[in-house]
């Protein structure tokens, strides 16, 4: 009968320290974000959205080595090279992403991708917002990922002088970033 007592004893002190605690929250000042209109800002190394960038002159920085597709662990992203010419140039080095697509679903955002890749072409952007109803939407392609070309500066594919472009990395006095 004793150890019924206690038990009965030590279950309704639990119960009122569980009580408590919720009575001391019901007084504080909720802290809610208003989310759709106001966005919880992101720390500084979060990694969210994938995102190819260009350079100054409107060339595109991925030069098709898929060497991110390689460092992926969840082999999350396909890339496939196509030759550059001096009639349609698409980036200053030999070859250009003819496709380049990231499976959203499959990617654990580690930012390997960004680690390996030598042009810095590919980089993790602070964008979290990549809800969709379907799978299919979760393939990003490259039309998706390329940020656009900058104000005045045409886009790709170029049409450039021969000979013009012999190395497949701009040097910095060319290139300012975003």
């Amino acid at each position: 009968m004793l150890d019924l007592f206690k038990s009965f004893v030590g279950m309704n002190v639990e119960f009122a320290r569980g009580f408590a605690t919720t009575f001391r929250q019901l007084f504080r000042k909720p802290i809610t974000v208003e989310y759709p209109e106001v966005k919880k800002p992101t720390k500084q190394r979060f990694r969210g959205r994938h995102e190819l960038r260009r350079y100054e002159n409107g060339l595109e920085r991925c030069i098709g080595c898929a060497l991110c597709a390689a460092a992926c662990p969840a082999d999350a992203i396909y890339v496939e090279a196509a030759d550059n010419t001096d009639a349609e140039r698409y980036s200053p080095g030999e070859r250009y992403a003819k496709t380049y697509e990231i499976n959203m679903l499959r990617c654990i955002f580690c930012g390997y991708c960004e680690d390996a890749c030598p042009t810095d072409a590919i980089v993790l952007t602070d964008k979290y917002e990549l809800s969709t109803y379907d799978r299919r939407s979760q393939i990003y392609t490259k039309s998706q990922l390329i940020v656009p070309p900058p104000q005045g500066k045409p886009g790709t594919p170029q049409q450039v002088p021969p000979h013009n472009f012999d190395r497949a990395i701009l040097p910095d006095g060319l290139v300012s970033e975003p």
